[in-house]
């Protein structure tokens, strides 16, 4: 098989108790993310052989989770409160593969944006910044 449908992803929230309970997010239609980097330390000396750059592995960054939703007012504006948040809290990213292939991250909301055209559905976009190593399970 080439790939897997990836229809029935889920975003969840954490409700900050313990035990941590992560309820769903309504209504969205696209999840990106985490987008995982590295940087690189040059560390190119005048003796490199072959006057090839030469590089040693740098800090990771856990990038962002972007989220695109059919908003929903009346039930997403409670996430408005994320973005007040300086403290992270706890997501998962849940793929509907047979295990249940799931990204656990700390982030902070970054940005909100709701759209309204009038020819279309109600939208929005949510980014969070990923806190530290986010693990897969």
């Amino acid at each position: 098989m080439a790939g897997e449908d990836g229809f029935g992803t889920q975003f969840k929230r954490g409700d900050g108790a313990d035990p941590e309970v992560f309820s769903a997010l309504a209504s969205v239609t696209n999840v990106s993310g985490p987008g995982l980097t590295r940087e690189t330390i040059d560390v190119t000396a005048h003796d490199s052989p072959d006057q090839w750059m030469e590089f040693l592995g740098g800090l990771k960054d856990g990038g962002e989770v972007t989220l695109d939703i059919n908003y929903r007012p009346a039930v997403h504006d409670a996430l408005v409160a994320d973005l007040d948040d300086e403290d992270p809290r706890n997501y998962q990213v849940v793929f509907p593969d047979v295990d249940a292939t799931t990204w656990g991250i700390s982030a902070i909301m970054t940005g909100f944006e709701p759209e309204a055209p009038y020819d279309d559905k109600l939208a929005a976009s949510l980014t969070f910044k990923v806190n530290g190593k986010p693990t897969l399970t």
